[in-house]
């Protein structure tokens, strides 16, 4: 099933703290994508993990994209209001015994799995019916030895072995909260996007998604992953690594550092302009042919040095 030919972009950012440069990235990257195409750019909180979410940080969040001048259509999405939605695509799962409960202990796994391209490849203890005095923890989706192949628009050509890879992979967790898998996977098909634009770290949730898109009969998008911004000790820039925030008064340095990071040449005068010329100037000269093809960059600070 393919999307009808309107694109539609969507930023989807996590409320656990401001927006940083790397998180402008993605925006800046997912907006230009939508806009330069005539296109819509959606917002969406995923607010689906309330133990990492910081109080206020949506409402900040959404006022630095407007500071910014990143004005989205229609409303906001809240995934925390979707739980009903989620928990259909999971019965309907269930229905098509494609998923099973799974009683693992996170040391468990550790203790008797390989490490595949993202993490401890989950070894199938459970699949054929738990140990006895077990009570389930996590549901898990079969994946059946499928591969999966795609063509990124900026990576490149991305196959993968879904059982040696990832092995069957959680879409409700042990603590009851719904996975990013699935959520993401229901939401960009009511959404309708046509492209999903996210940095290069998540590259390796796409082949999960489509299984599960193939599994619910929902369309898959096209893919564009951008380079993540990394640190001088090559750590992508995150609020775990307590990258510095934007600063909403300041937006035109900022933007003018994301272009240049993703390939693009702005002109000099852009520095002394507004951000109704910048966005004018950006979303005319867009090139995404020009986006670094590699997963991270690091960021240089205005001397040269790095962050």
């Amino acid at each position: 099933m393919k999307f009808p030919n309107s694109y539609r972009g969507r930023f989807a950012p996590s409320p656990t703290g401001p927006l940083h440069f790397g998180s402008m990235v993605a925006a800046v990257g997912s907006f230009l994508q939508a806009k330069s195409r005539g296109g819509e750019w959606l917002v969406r909180m995923e607010d689906l993990d309330p133990p990492r979410e910081v109080p206020g940080a949506a409402d900040e969040i959404l006022r630095t994209l407007e500071a910014f001048g990143l004005h989205w259509d229609g409303a906001v999405m809240y995934q925390s209001r979707r739980h009903g939605v989620y928990e259909a695509a999971l019965n309907m799962l269930e229905r098509l015994e494609a998923i099973y409960p799974c009683a693992c202990s996170r040391r468990e796994i550790a203790d008797s799995s390989v490490n595949g391209v993202d993490g401890p490849v989950y070894p199938g203890t459970c699949r054929a019916g738990r140990p006895e005095g077990h009570a389930p923890r996590a549901w898990r989706v079969r994946v059946n030895g499928r591969g999966i192949e795609f063509v990124d628009a900026v990576q490149g050509r991305v196959v993968r072995d879904l059982a040696a890879d990832f092995g069957d992979f959680v879409v409700r967790r042990a603590d009851g909260y719904f996975a990013y898998q699935l959520a993401v996977v229901v939401d960009d098909a009511e959404q309708g996007i046509s492209e999903v634009v996210r940095g290069a770290d998540l590259i390796e949730s796409t082949p999960r998604q489509m299984h599960l898109q193939s599994l619910l009969g929902l369309p898959t998008p096209d893919y564009l992953h951008l380079p993540v911004a990394l640190n001088a000790r090559n750590e992508k820039l995150s609020k775990q690594n307590f990258a510095a925030p934007l600063d909403p008064a300041r937006p035109l340095p900022a933007l003018l550092q994301v272009m240049r990071f993703l390939g693009q040449d702005p002109p000099p005068a852009l520095a002394e302009s507004n951000l109704e010329d910048f966005w004018h100037w950006a979303v005319t000269h867009w090139d995404v042919r020009r986006v670094p093809r590699v997963p991270g960059v690091v960021v240089k600070t205005p001397s040269g040095g790095s962050v």
